[in-house]
């Protein structure tokens, strides 16, 4: 499965390779042709088979960012202890007794902070400082350390894909499903034909601020956009009646606005039909918090109109994540309806 493959590997923000490769792989006979550009994004090709009825648009722009939220060694104690900075959205409070891997040669270690019998009373009340965590490698002394990683690495979780035997959601865990989920539905979108061009774009650095789609967008010069993303779950039960912001097993999210959007109404309509065609089932986001590449996209050059589709993931940002395949394929099923129907151009 795709999506083991690239939830499994390395790729935190500004060290996408892995992720990259992997991807390329599997869709390398379904584009017409590819190119990386300076920040590392893949922007695949696959070009119009026939012609939109209306002649717009002409060039379709999807993106689904390939990096994961992360750390970067910052310094290594004269005691083998490493040191290390957030890379992206990453609560200190999912860190503690967590296990890494870092750097090139994947070096297995273990955040560690002081243990709960040496703490004041005062310390077990607060939140962890990431300036009190550390990663052990089981080094005795900082030359032992040095041998194995350096500052500038980086460290991602070393949590494995796994399915949840008998789940009636179909659900499987892993890390990274923000958004390694969404590079898979792209990945399956390529393997059907358009009329117009579509550039599947596979962004780098959006959970360090948008910046891989800011550039890919700007190159593609789309006439709409789509972004795939992983989306809170939040559908635990809570101690008073709120509504989740979006629940597993209930079909993909569809974004109405986020801190860094407000979807074009056209393309909410367009989803929306489809889904009732289709008989998908598909739920709203209910949180105007976050951001996603659509928010670098629809401003890039002189506006593009952009929308934002998103498949429920309990526990993103944190060492290990959960989602229903049901809603992967229905995510898949419904922008694969979502595109073919654009051939004939946005609604009214």
């Amino acid at each position: 499965m795709l999506l083991e493959r690239l939830s499994n590997a390395f790729g935190p923000s500004g060290c996408e390779e892995e992720v990259r490769n992997i991807i390329l792989d599997a869709i390398k006979d379904d584009i017409d042709e590819h190119r990386v550009d300076a920040l590392g994004n893949l922007i695949a090709l696959r070009k119009a088979r026939g012609s939109s009825t209306k002649g717009f648009p002409k060039r379709v722009m999807v993106a689904a960012h390939m990096d994961e939220v992360g750390l970067m060694i910052t310094h290594i104690e004269k005691e083998g202890w490493l040191r290390f900075a957030r890379v992206g959205g990453v609560d200190a409070r999912v860190l503690l007794a967590k296990a890494v891997v870092i750097g090139d040669k994947r070096i297995p270690g273990v955040i560690g902070i002081k243990p709960i019998h040496l703490m004041r009373e005062d310390e077990r009340t607060k939140m962890p400082r990431i300036e009190d965590l550390y990663i052990d490698m089981g080094s005795c002394d900082r030359s032992q350390a040095e041998k194995l990683v350096k500052v500038g690495d980086y460290a991602v979780f070393s949590t494995r894909f796994a399915a949840m035997k008998e789940s009636p959601l179909r659900a499987v865990k892993g890390k990274a499903f923000d958004d390694r989920v969404g590079c898979a539905v792209l990945a399956e979108l390529l393997k059907q034909s358009y009329a117009f061009d579509l550039y599947a774009t596979f962004t780098t650095q959006e959970e360090v601020g948008l910046r891989g789609a800011q550039v890919a967008a700007y190159a593609a010069d789309p006439d709409v956009a789509f972004a795939l993303e992983g989306t809170v779950c939040d559908d635990m039960p809570k101690k008073r009646d709120v509504s989740p912001v979006t629940r597993m097993g209930q079909g993909p999210a569809i974004t109405i606005m986020d801190r860094s959007v407000i979807v074009d109404k056209r393309l909410v309509k367009l989803l929306l039909q489809c889904a009732d065609k289709l008989d998908i089932p598909h739920q709203f986001k209910q949180s105007v918090t976050g951001g996603t590449d659509a928010g670098a996209i629809h401003l890039a050059r002189e506006g593009i109109p952009a929308a934002v589709v998103s498949v429920p993931s309990r526990y993103i940002h944190s060492p290990v994540c959960m989602l229903s395949l049901s809603d992967l394929e229905h995510t898949v099923t419904l922008m694969t309806e979502a595109l073919h129907r654009l051939e004939g151009g946005l609604p009214e």
